[in-house]
């Protein structure tokens, strides 16, 4: 043979099955949240046609709880919030229940008994967001108790509003209910994103788990709603296109209007409200025996007192406001 004869090129290496990786493997596109990414990694953009149908879903859901998020921060510091997300995959590490890097909250929301969103926040990221919040209150001297409190309050205000915007896409009432401090149970194959809230030239990352339960509700009932509701609204106004005055009386009188039950009102500092906790006690501007008021639109048309009514509150109408009171009564 000759010596400048080149030898044959080894064959490639079989390709590794996916069933033969190891589960403790750590993707390459994840890290750790106690490592903050670099600022200049942009979110990732997946294309929505090229998604299943459970990550769209899962997508509208860190959208909106991102923009619940920026709100709730920018309302109690002040400050602008910029949110950005990506999807990742859980490490195994990170929701050890030994581990002390991650501060978890589970949050049970009123859909089904598996409903539940997890919020992780890296020690650096809920001791920042929590000390933001108190020293534009003017509390300089906090507590670790009152920061970790400060920063699970404005978790539940950003979960209270997904939860909202979950009722409306899904036309039932979701609610939040009880939570705690606890990571997932397992991990999960999905609904996992990486948030970085950014306020000045400072980023704090965040992790948010959706469960299965929560992540494909929105799947069956994200464009029904819209359709639904432009359908009902030319139906209602076909009526009104036989008879112009009866017509438009018939639709008004189809107005759903918000009914307040108000009990009594208070005025707390910015500082007091943030210390508020489970079991605090406010007390209102109104006596025990004095009738409450029902306010219809912001204005107050009658008084009256509480009852139940099978077992739910009810309010039985003493005093109807004249017209020259309602006016005085404007909230």
């Amino acid at each position: 043979m000759s010596s400048d004869a080149v030898p044959p090129e080894p064959p490639p290496p079989a390709p590794v099955p996916p069933d033969a990786a190891s589960s403790d493997a750590v993707p390459a596109d994840a890290t750790p949240l106690g490592t903050a990414p670099p600022a200049s990694a942009p979110p990732a953009a997946l294309p929505s046609d090229a998604m299943p149908p459970e990550s769209q879903a899962a997508l509208w859901l860190a959208e909106e709880w991102g923009r619940q998020l920026a709100r709730a921060v920018e309302s109690m510091t002040g400050e602008p919030a910029l949110i950005t997300f990506t999807p990742r995959q859980l490490l195994k590490a990170e929701i050890d229940p030994a581990q002390q890097e991650l501060l978890w909250w589970e949050q049970l929301v009123s859909l089904a008994p598996d409903a539940k969103i997890w919020v992780a926040g890296a020690v650096r990221s809920w001791q920042e967001i929590g000390n933001r919040v108190l020293r534009s209150a003017g509390v300089d001297d906090a507590t670790p108790e009152d920061v970790r409190s400060t920063y699970l309050e404005i978790v539940n205000q950003s979960l209270s509003g997904v939860a909202s915007a979950m009722s409306l896409r899904a036309r039932k009432e979701i609610a939040c209910q009880e939570g705690r401090p606890a990571p997932p149970p397992a991990l999960p194959s999905e609904g996992v994103f990486t948030f970085e809230i950014t306020m000045g030239e400072q980023g704090f990352p965040l992790l948010v788990v959706f469960s299965p339960a929560v992540a494909n509700l929105t799947d069956a009932a994200a464009q029904p709603p819209v359709k639904a509701a432009a359908e009902e609204r030319v139906k209602s106004a076909r009526p009104a296109a036989k008879s112009a005055s009866s017509g438009s009386m018939d639709l008004l009188l189809d107005v759903e209007l918000p009914v307040i039950v108000s009990f009594g009102r208070a005025q707390l500092m910015l500082k007091d409200v943030i210390k508020l906790t489970t079991g605090s006690i406010v007390e209102l501007n109104r006596a025990l025996s004095e009738p409450v008021e029902v306010i219809v639109n912001n204005c107050v048309i009658a008084r009256g007192e509480v009852v139940v009514v099978e077992g739910n509150y009810g309010i039985r109408i003493k005093q109807v406001i004249s017209r020259q009171e309602r006016l005085r009564t404007l909230y």
